[in-house]
């Protein structure tokens, strides 16, 4: 009896012993080598169909940690859960994003966090011209040292407030029966410097 728990003791001491990453598989590494074993066995489409699933499986989790960067909800204020989004890159041209919804009586704001979006670019060209943005009906100015395009239509309280950061996310907030100084505050409470 004595061996027998002996031998017990020693199996379940070596399976703590081994790393929990080892006990529970990483998807994506998994289907990263899924996809390597199948190039080398000449299934071409099978690797790329492995490794479209394991990009995937990244943009979902960027889109994930995206969550964090979410303003609390302010004093007087109600926000739903965040949701996230990982798009394709062949239908959507990809990205990941985050949004949570805000609403107080009759005014809503939203504010959405993209990374590796196809619009950063036009945005970004936006941002380097005036002209451009002022076009379109917006207004250049900083918030929090970030560059900012402000689109606001006083006469229905509603509008939109863009952000590039870092050249790589886009950071939109934009409500309805809001004041412009709220829209302000609640891109105000975005902390850009953790979020590049």
């Amino acid at each position: 009896m004595k061996k027998v728990n002996s031998c017990l003791m020693i199996t379940l001491t070596a399976i703590l012993l081994i790393p929990l990453s080892i006990l529970l598989a990483d998807e994506i590494k998994d289907s990263i080598n899924d996809a390597l074993q199948k190039y080398d066995q000449g299934d071409y489409s099978g690797a790329a169909g492995m490794l479209d699933y394991a990009a995937q499986l990244i943009r979902q989790k960027k889109a994930e940690q995206l969550k964090a960067f979410l303003p609390k909800a302010p004093d007087g204020w109600t926000s739903n859960d965040a949701a996230t989004m990982a798009m394709e890159v062949a239908m959507f041209g990809g990205g990941s994003s985050a949004e949570r919804q805000y609403t107080k009586d009759t005014s809503s704001v939203s504010v959405k966090i993209m990374t590796d979006s196809p619009y950063l670019p036009t945005m970004m060209m936006m941002m380097t011209n005036p002209a451009m943005a002022a076009s379109d009906g917006g207004k250049l100015t900083k918030i929090k040292n970030q560059q900012a395009i402000i689109k606001y239509i006083a006469e229905v309280q509603s509008g939109d407030i863009n952000i590039v950061v870092a050249n790589r996310y886009l950071v939109t907030v934009s409500g309805t029966q809001v004041s412009l100084d709220i829209l302000k505050s609640f891109a105000e409470d975005i902390d850009y410097t953790k979020l590049t």
